[in-house]
């Protein structure tokens, strides 16, 4: 039986690093640990993990914020689940979590991004949780 949990310690963080990095594949974990703990601290960031017999399977972060386009609203960072265990209904479980977790603190809409090759991903997001395509992301890095 699998079980949902709030990941809030150093410990749980880095557990939960072998599962995020096989999508943050650029990540080390040094560096994994302080984004996580800088967003945490800083941004309101929540990073929750699917659990089936006590090992991570599945995890997610997201962050609660207002912007002029969503108002309050859910963005969800990070979905994924480790390779192993995919299509056995772990990701829809956390993402209805997170739709859970948005309705029950006020926020009306969850959004998300996923990277244009990510087409199974995609067929995911619309076809098994309903969510609506409504544009691009863009990125652009900036000199420091």
């Amino acid at each position: 039986m699998s079980c949902i949990r709030e990941l809030t310690t150093v410990a749980e963080w880095k557990a939960a690093f072998s599962v995020m990095q096989q999508l943050r594949t650029s990540l080390d974990e040094e560096t994994y640990l302080e984004l996580v703990e800088h967003a945490y601290k800083n941004e309101g960031y929540h990073l929750f993990a699917v659990l089936e017999q006590n090992q991570i399977v599945s995890v997610t972060g997201f962050m609660p914020m207002t912007t002029l386009y969503n108002g309050p609203s859910v963005w969800v960072c990070d979905l994924v689940t480790d390779e192993q265990h995919r299509s056995k209904g772990f990701g829809k479980q956390l993402l209805t979590f997170v739709e859970e977790w948005a309705a029950d603190h006020g926020y009306a809409i969850v959004s998300l991004s996923s990277s244009l090759q990510r087409k199974d991903a995609h067929r995911f997001y619309h076809e098994k949780m309903n969510f609506d395509c409504s544009g691009y992301v863009f990125k652009k890095a900036v000199d420091r």
